[in-house]
C-alpha cells in the first residue's frame, strides 16, 4: 500500500522489482487488497501485450492512514 499512497498507479512489474518480492506473494497480496477494495485495478493492452495497473482507492489510503496512526499510537505509547 505503502508503494501506491505514494505515488500514481503502477503496474504489476514496477511493483514486484520495487518491492523485490515473487510473482506470487505480490498477487496474493494484491488479491486480498482488492477484496477489501482498498486498490483499484485497471486492466489494459500496451501493444499486444496485457498490462495491469494498481492504484489505491479513497478507502485504501484512509485505511491506510488509520493504520499508520494505530502504528504511531503504538510507538508513542513505549516511550
Amino acid at each position: 500500500m505503502s508503494a501506491l499512497i505514494a505515488g500514481d498507479a503502477m503496474d504489476f512489474n514496477r511493483l514486484k522489482e520495487l518491492l523485490a518480492v515473487t510473482d506470487g506473494n505480490l498477487a496474493s497480496h494484491l488479491k486480498a487488497l482488492e477484496k477489501e477494495a482498498f486498490i483499484q485495478v485497471n486492466k489494459t493492452f500496451i501493444g499486444r501485450k496485457p498490462n495491469t495497473k494498481y492504484a489505491a482507492t479513497a478507502d485504501g489510503k484512509k485505511a491506510f492512514k488509520a493504520h499508520i496512526d494505530a502504528l504511531e499510537a503504538l510507538i508513542k505509547g513505549q516511550k
